[in-house]
């Protein structure tokens, strides 16, 4: 099955091959830690390979700057008190603007939006003005908040922590609502996304095996 990657950092396929190969070139001790790295790769792909994630927009800003990108990795994680987290690729602009951000908006891209993942997806914010393009306006907590979407939510950023190749952020649900897009956009039905960064380079490969940076500031996820 051909691999495939999108800027929500998901990947399917000859993850497994590529690994392996790559693996007979190197010396023992980096060999064995791709190998290990292609046997956790093909032990996942027999679960995520049957799911089909939703695509959202994750949005953040930090004085002036503001920025979004295209996620998958975003679920409810309680629901008392009701918290989200969302993960973001390190390669990313918007990465480097949420670990600033006090808050982040989460937007549920609706079936028929497909151009708005290509945007969030396949641009980079290093080098276009994603949100410029987009009606938006300035959330309760100060996030930015788009006006086209199936549905959104907005809160505070209680803690972040690194998970892999993607960044974990806890967040509230301090406002929210639906929006007049109908359905939802999954990575299935937006087809190839080829996106504005890879998914992970050697920048982050360390901490794909929990090395890294740790939570960030604050007391803890309920922000005592």
């Amino acid at each position: 099955m051909p691999a495939t990657t999108d800027e929500t950092g998901h990947e399917t396929g000859q993850a497994s091959t590529t690994a392996s190969a790559a693996a007979s070139s190197m010396a023992p001790a980096t060999a064995a830690a791709a190998v290990t790295a292609a046997a956790a790769a093909t032990a996942i792909d027999g679960l995520v390979g049957r799911v089909d994630y939703p695509l959202y927009v994750v949005t953040a800003a930090d004085g002036d700057e503001a920025s979004g990108c295209l996620a998958g990795f975003v679920t409810q994680c309680s629901i008392q008190p009701p918290r989200l987290l969302v993960c973001i690729s390190k390669q990313n602009h918007t990465y480097r603007v949420a670990e600033r951000a006090t808050s982040l908006a989460v937007h549920l891209l609706g079936q028929d939006q497909r151009d708005l993942a290509s945007l969030f997806g396949e641009q980079s914010g290093d080098v276009a003005d994603k949100l410029g393009q987009v009606r938006w306006a300035v959330g309760t907590t100060g996030a930015p908040v788009l006006a086209d979407c199936a549905a959104w939510v907005e809160g505070r950023v209680l803690w972040r922590v690194s998970a892999g190749d993607h960044e974990a952020f806890l967040m509230t649900t301090d406002a929210g609502g639906s929006g007049s897009h109908p359905g939802q956009l999954t990575l299935r039905t937006a087809g190839t996304l080829r996106p504005g960064h890879p998914a992970t380079d050697a920048a982050t490969v360390d901490t794909a095996t929990g090395a890294g940076p740790g939570p960030g500031p604050g007391p803890g996820p309920d922000n005592r």
